[in-house]
């Protein structure tokens, strides 16, 4: 993505889905393996615990645990890291995957309240953090199909 490589100047991954250590990347500038886990964690606190994204729970199955593992393997890949995702379900195709979901400007908002509230919590730099809202933000307006 360009504002991966714009703002953290490194490679996403080699050709075995691996990482190259020696880049530079937003995987490895905002902490790695721990601060992705505790985003993906952080995310789904959020939308359990606030009353604007009750709409959004309720279209995720139970338990949140694996919807929480696939969202941290997911974000490992698309921040630069190892694609863990990929390597367990190809591609990650997101539009298609979502699209038995009704997904609306309602529910977009409340899924980047949700991202927002996450990055600000487990992404210390400022500069990061707003570089990876606008990027998500990119991709969850991509997610609606209403």
């Amino acid at each position: 993505m360009k504002w991966l490589k714009k703002l953290f100047s490194g490679q996403e991954s080699t050709d075995n889905g691996e990482r190259d250590p020696r880049q530079s990347n937003a995987y490895d500038r905002i902490g790695g393996e721990a601060v992705i886990k505790a985003l993906a964690h952080q995310f789904y606190q959020e939308m359990q615990s606030q009353p604007e994204t009750r709409e959004l729970l309720a279209i995720h199955k139970a338990p949140i645990a694996q919807s929480e593992q696939k969202l941290f393997e997911f974000l490992s890949g698309w921040l630069g890291g190892p694609q863990l995702y990929q390597q367990k379900y190809g591609h990650p195709a997101l539009r298609a995957r979502h699209m038995p979901f009704a997904i609306d400007d309602n529910l977009r908002d409340q899924w980047l309240i949700c991202m927002q509230a996450a990055l600000v919590k487990e992404v210390k730099n400022p500069q990061h953090r707003q570089a990876i809202f606008q990027a998500v933000s990119e991709l969850a307006d991509h997610m609606r199909n209403q």
